[in-house]
């Protein structure tokens, strides 16, 4: 037996089925989730963040991703796919794994971009480094919270092409060091 709701959220109602519970309870549930563990979901990179006008030392972070995804059910009751958002988030760690994470808006940071190049100076430091090895990121620091943020663009731009219209919020946790996470978290229009 199926219960038909209409729910109301920020944006429009949508119709809502859910299944009565074995034990005949009905559940309020109004959207479902899963989360993808940062135990498969690494990528090492290199990086340095501004603040206050000083600039921390070039230093690297094996990092780790946690990834939550918020969204009705499909008619094949998924939110998504397990591997389908596993092989996603893979292809952004791949992308950032064993570059060097360049904030391309940051104010503190003098860039220049040749051909094979970019130069990168901070005060009287300057560190010249090969094109191949640079993630140019549209951020203004590297700090795990951007990273997150980010990422979590990523993710949302790559679930609108493939047609992912149940999805309401996403969130991303990137962990520099154990027990050390930036978070972003984003409803969906």
């Amino acid at each position: 037996m199926h219960i038909t709701y209409i729910v109301r959220t920020s944006t429009a109602p949508f119709l809502y089925c859910l299944p009565t519970a074995p034990t005949g309870i009905l559940w309020p549930a109004v959207s479902f989730r899963i989360v993808l563990d940062h135990q498969t979901l690494r990528f090492a990179a290199a990086h340095f963040t501004t603040s206050a006008g000083e600039c921390e030392p070039l230093h690297g972070h094996n990092y780790a991703l946690t990834v939550e995804i918020e969204g009705g059910l499909t008619a094949d009751s998924w939110v998504l796919d397990f591997s389908e958002a596993k092989s996603l988030v893979r292809d952004i760690c791949g992308e950032l794994h064993h570059r060097f994470l360049l904030p391309l808006e940051n104010p503190a940071l003098k860039i220049a971009a040749s051909g094979a190049e970019f130069e990168v100076s901070f005060g009287d430091r300057r560190y010249v480094i090969p094109r191949s090895d640079v993630a140019e990121l549209p951020v203004d620091n590297s700090t795990a919270e951007r990273l997150a943020e980010y990422i979590a663009g990523r993710i949302v731009d790559s679930l609108r092409k493939r047609g992912a219209s149940n999805v309401t919020s996403i969130a991303v946790g990137v962990e520099e060091a154990p027990g050390q996470s930036g978070w972003f978290r984003t409803a969906l229009p």
